[in-house]
Formats: structure tokens, sequence, C-alpha cells
């Protein structure tokens, strides 16, 4: 009875080793199968490789500046008597903008005056007493050298005078007053600046090899940062002939002749210039763009082929796509866009989205087609718009 009691007890251990090697192999069966099953298609969004005409653009950058813009200052020391401006005027040219003391100058003009008024008279008396022989040659050359050298003290006199106030040289706005009634200004004291708006330029420099792909009138778009959205057209009024030994670079000026007035002299500015002849370049979505150390690549979609070559297709008679990894050589980006200047084929589809989960040859199911029109019925879309 020991014995037959000791051999159920084995039997049953025995029964239940057996369930559980059963119950883990098929465990590890499942394990297999789900292993081995074919995964379900990754979502992508895609978008359609473009031949478009592409504006080749050469980058630079650099400062707008007045066309006429100068440092208003006084040329002889004195007190300021009248001011006849405000910070912030537009003045026209000739126009009066600061008188210094001057009453020691104009007394001495009225003196050169009254002297040259007597030379003159002398000198006509001499003139008509000449003609008739009542005076020498020599004494009327030297009534008419008094009277040309009373000539020159006038202009010299006027000329003191006129240094003694400030007028506008060209139309403009000035800038903010740094004086006022009473002060004693030092020569070259400055008083204000005057800009004259509405003409601006930029200088900007562009690498030697680049010259070649730039001329006199040429467009430049002109984008300040301080007025995002904002963008100007200017043109390309000079180039210095002489590349700068130092940085192989090449100065350039571009003119604005009418800029909007939110464009103020010494904004920094983006500038692009604008080459010629476009041309057609194949263009995708920059988001499309993968790196990885043997250089850039896209997940091109197609269809997944079997042994024969054949497109393979869902129950539905579908092809079935995967992505295909694909190194490309890009060229210009540009307002969310980049060219292709290698690699890509007009007409293919690139994925936009998800490419974190692909990997050569993987399922693909298109979910979003990014440049290609919502072809659903009116219907449907305002039942999803609901």
């Amino acid at each position: 009875m020991p014995g037959r009691r000791m051999i159920t007890m084995l039997s049953i251990v025995l029964l239940v080793v057996l369930m559980l090697a059963s119950y883990k192999a098929f465990w590890v069966y499942q394990q297999l199968q789900l292993l081995h099953a074919p995964k379900p298609p990754v979502s992508v969004a895609v978008a359609t490789a473009l031949e478009q005409p592409w504006q080749r653009q050469l980058p630079a950058a650099g400062t707008l500046k007045a066309l006429q813009g100068i440092n208003l200052s006084i040329e002889v020391p004195g007190v300021v008597t009248q001011l006849h401006f405000d910070s912030g005027q537009v003045v026209k040219q000739g126009q009066t903008l600061l008188q210094l003391e001057h009453q020691a100058e104009q007394a001495a003009l009225d003196v050169a005056l009254a002297d040259r008024s007597l030379a003159r008279q002398n000198f006509q008396r001499g003139r008509e007493l000449v003609a008739i022989n009542a005076i020498s040659q020599e004494e009327f050359d030297r009534l008419s050298a008094e009277f040309n050298r009373n000539n020159a003290v006038v202009a010299q006199r006027r000329t003191a005078l006129d240094k003694k106030r400030i007028v506008a040289p060209f139309n403009g706005t000035l800038g903010i007053r740094q004086v006022n009634i009473g002060d004693y200004l030092q020569s070259a004291t400055v008083i204000a600046k005057l800009q004259d708006a509405h003409s601006l330029y930029v200088d900007f420099h562009i690498p030697e090899h680049a010259v070649q792909l730039i001329k006199i009138g040429q467009s430049v778009r002109i984008e300040v940062s301080a007025r995002p959205g904002l963008s100007s057209l200017a043109t390309i009024s000079a180039i210095d002939p002489i590349v700068d030994t130092h940085t192989r670079n090449v100065l350039v000026r571009a003119t604005l002749t009418h800029p909007p007035a939110d464009l103020l002299p010494g904004m920094f500015a983006h500038l692009q210039v604008l080459l010629a002849n476009p041309g057609l370049h194949i263009v995708i979505e920059e988001s499309a763009i993968a790196y990885s150390p043997y250089g850039q690549y896209v997940y091109v979609v197609a269809p997944r082929k079997n042994s024969e070559g054949r497109d393979e297709l869902d129950a539905e008679g579908k092809p079935l796509l995967i992505a295909e990894q694909r190194l490309v050589e890009t060229g210009e980006r540009r307002g969310g866009t980049i060219v292709i200047a290698k690699g890509l084929a007009k007409g293919e589809q690139v994925v936009t989205a998800g490419q974190i989960k692909l990997q050569n040859g993987t399922p693909v199911r298109i979910s979003i087609h990014r440049n290609q029109p919502d072809e659903r019925p009116l219907a449907a879309q305002r039942e999803n718009d609901k």
C-alpha cells in the first residue's frame, strides 16, 4: 500500500509538470508567432516631390543707412542766440537752424561794404578820367586793385558771418537737439543729426567667388528684424572693384529709392540677392530630410515587390507600400522647402512626418498627403468638421 501511494503521488507530480511544460511551450509558440507575424503598416504623412521654378538667392546681411546723413556741427565757437528747430522736425534745404552771436562779424561786414562802396565810386570815376587822359593808367590800375581788394574783404567778412549760423544742407528729418539758447559751443560741437530717410542704402559683403553672379541693377530683397514680415526690394547700385585680402569678400551697395516709412537708418537687415535665370528644380518639404552619419536622406514611399518583381497587393487589391531609405544631395532652403540636387525624381512621394518609426523596408500607410487637395466628398468633409 505505501508503494502504491508513492506511485500515485509521483504520477500526480509528473502530470502537473507536464501541464506546466505544455503551457510554457504553448506560450513560447505564441510569442514566436507574434514575432514572425507581419507588422501593421506605420501611418505616415507624405508629400510629392515637385519640379518647379526656383529663384536662386544669395544671402547677406547689413545695416540700413541714409543716403544723405550727417552730424550738424558749428565751425567756429560762440554763444547760441537763436534756435529755429525742434527735435524730430522735418526741415528744408537752406532753412536756418541755429544762430550764434554775430554782432562783431556783422559790424565788420558793414565796414567792408562801406569801403567797397567808396572804392566802387573811385573806380568808376577813374574809368571816366582815364578815358580822357585826366589821370594816368597807373593811377587807374591802383583804383581798380583797391576795388578788387574791397570785394575780397566783403566776401571774407560775409563768410565769417555765415559761419555763425547753421543751415540745413538738404531736406531731411532732424534728430534729438543737443543744444539750448545761451550755450557756449566749441567748434565742431554737434547740435543734431540730419537724415534723409527718403533714400536708404545698405552695404554688405559677398564671397569673391559670387561676384560673377551679380551686376549693377540686380534686385535685392531686404527684410529687417525689427519689422517681421515686411520686405522691400532694393537695387544694386555699386560693386567695389577690390577684393578684401583679409576676408576674401567684396563690398556691395544696394539702394532703396522709395523705402517704406517703417524702415529707419540703423536697422539691421537680412538680404537676399535675387540671382538671374531661375530654373526648374526638384523641391520638397524640408521636414522630409533626415540625417545620418552617411549624409542626408529621405524615406520614399514605394510599392512592395514580390520575388518576381511585381507589386504585392492587399485583400482589397491595393498595392502594399513600404518606406525606402534614400540618400540625397540638397541645395538651398527657403520657406520650409528645400531643393534636391540629386537622389529624387519628380512625382516621387516622400515621408514628411513619422520617420522616427521607420527603417528601410518598413510597411507604411499614407494617412495625410500634404501637397495634394482633399478629394473626399464634400458631405464627408462637413461631417468630419462637425
